[in-house]
């Protein structure tokens, strides 16, 4: 492949992500597409449905690419980690789920990962852990992990997120289980832990856990 064909080939990715994008945000203005040609009003049940739907299909769309470290310059350029981070405040769950997965995907990378520490972004991932949607608690623990660098490691194992993971070490989801192992040995220290069972003998209060 020529020099030309692969820059025609990255146009049409931006593009793509750009168009994705701007579907995204025009999807709930007053000017959108309605489902039919009955112009149902904006406040309708079946309306609401149909905007509800089309944003999370776009959502997911946008997190799948978010696989992809080709798309990552794009994706920025594009201001999506934004709007991920955006999303996880939403009360749509399916809207959440999808934007916990992409920036699961994204910050593997470091410029990603330093963006999103910069932003703010550990709490919101941290109300993640809250979700009654597997998916989302799964990707917000993984998340996590790959945020914790030294200097995020006070805020992303502070007492109430290593106190959940000991309640999801215990969980009868193996793969929820699993993954809190994983976090309790490889990024809190002994003492942690033992502050966060100490804790946990002493309140009923936590971070329930997901629905099986």
């Amino acid at each position: 492949m020529s020099q030309k064909q692969r820059d025609l080939l990255e146009l049409g990715r931006l593009e793509y992500l750009q168009a994705l994008v701007t579907e995204f945000q025009v999807t709930e203005s007053p000017g959108i597409r309605q489902p039919s040609p009955s112009q149902l009003p904006l406040s309708s049940p079946k309306c609401c449905l149909y905007i509800a739907e089309a944003k999370e299909q776009v959502l997911a769309n946008l997190a799948n690419f978010a696989y992809d470290p080709k798309n990552y310059e794009y994706l920025r350029q594009l201001q999506v980690l934004d709007l991920f981070l955006d999303m996880l405040t939403e009360d749509n769950e399916t809207l959440v789920e999808f934007a916990i997965g992409g920036l699961c995907n994204l910050c593997l990378d470091k410029t990603n990962k330093d963006y999103i520490l910069e932003a703010d972004g550990v709490a919101p991932v941290i109300n993640c852990l809250s979700s009654s949607n597997e998916e989302t608690v799964m990707s917000a623990v993984t998340t996590l992990m790959y945020l914790t660098t030294p200097q995020s490691r006070q805020q992303t194992t502070a007492l109430p997120v290593v106190e959940c993971m000991l309640r999801f070490s215990l969980s009868t989801n193996r793969r929820l289980s699993n993954l809190a192992r994983v976090f309790l040995e490889d990024y809190c220290s002994p003492m942690q832990v033992e502050e966060a069972r100490n804790l946990s003998k002493h309140t009923a209060v936590g971070i329930p856990l997901p629905k099986d």
